[in-house]
């Protein structure tokens, strides 16, 4: 099974767009949403969902009343300011290391896990997707990747599908790093302003840390050329592939609009033949 991981480094470079427009094209895919603070790929791709189970991914000091003796020594040693001074637990501040319930000598403090988001098994037009949602406010959104991957991969397995393909959470954080660990592909979507050029020279370097072979996709291509011809020197001295320019066009967002995917209802417009030549050379790889 081939993994694909479709990353921005950056918030709003058209990463998601770009992956639902695969979808379309592949054939024999699984889709992982893997984006689970801000999912919206099922907005595009209008899923049935099977399946939803509660996800504990974090985990909380609570504390038992009545055996508190108020000695101060979990006070003490919270680095996170998590205990107030009447020995109350701030649930917003706790970070569950558990040097608090180590520490307390009358066994008053416990950790227990915590509801940290949501996992939908869902069934496409165009495959099998897994996707989620971190709870508002949730940590370890990392964890929650690494579970949608997982279960993305059991189905792949289960129905014989040889391709998984990731939408990644945008940035370098840990997100980003459980949606490129082990994969054996990454595409990453950018856009010629000065901020997505930064952003994409950090997702490069993160690529190129985990050895993972990385191409580049750039959107919005003639908005700044002068952009776009630095970004494509710094990935030709990198030796990463660019692999596709998607033109910028009104249709997009008019597609988007009424939730309608480009490579169907707008095959032939320039930006829907920009994604059917990368799907194209993807497919080569």
């Amino acid at each position: 099974m081939q993994q694909i991981t479709v990353i921005s480094g950056k918030g709003g470079t058209g990463k998601t767009t770009v992956v639902a427009n695969l979808a379309a094209l592949a054939e024999q895919a699984v889709l992982a949403d893997c984006d689970v603070d801000a999912p919206n790929l099922h907005l595009l791709l209008k899923p049935r969902t099977s399946r939803e189970r509660v996800f504990k991914g974090g985990k909380l000091a609570v504390k038992q009343e009545e055996q508190c003796k108020h000695c101060g020594r979990c006070l003490a040693v919270c680095r996170f300011a998590a205990i107030t001074d009447d020995y109350r637990i701030n649930p917003f501040k706790c970070e569950g290391c558990g040097v608090c319930v180590y520490i307390c000598p009358t066994k008053a403090l416990e950790l227990q896990e915590e509801e940290t988001g949501t996992i939908y098994t869902s069934q496409s037009l165009y495959g099998p997707m897994i996707h989620a949602k971190l709870k508002t406010g949730a940590d370890n959104s990392g964890k929650l990747v690494s579970a949608v991957r997982k279960e993305a991969e059991q189905s792949a397995a289960e129905t014989g599908r040889g391709l998984l393909l990731i939408d990644g959470s945008p940035g370098i954080g840990c997100p980003v790093i459980a949606s490129l660990n082990g994969v054996d592909l990454a595409l990453i979507v950018t856009e010629p302003t000065r901020s997505g050029c930064s952003d994409l020279k950090r997702i490069l370097a993160v690529a190129g840390h985990f050895s993972i072979p990385a191409l580049v996709v750039i959107n919005k291509d003639d908005l700044n050329q002068a952009i776009s011809l630095e970004i494509e020197g710094h990935c030709q001295k990198g030796k990463w592939p660019v692999i596709g320019r998607i033109p910028f066009d009104p249709l997009v967002n008019q597609a988007l609009h009424v939730g309608q995917l480009l490579v169907e209802s707008y095959p032939e417009s320039k930006p829907g033949r920009a994604i059917k030549d990368i799907w194209a050379k993807l497919s080569n790889f």
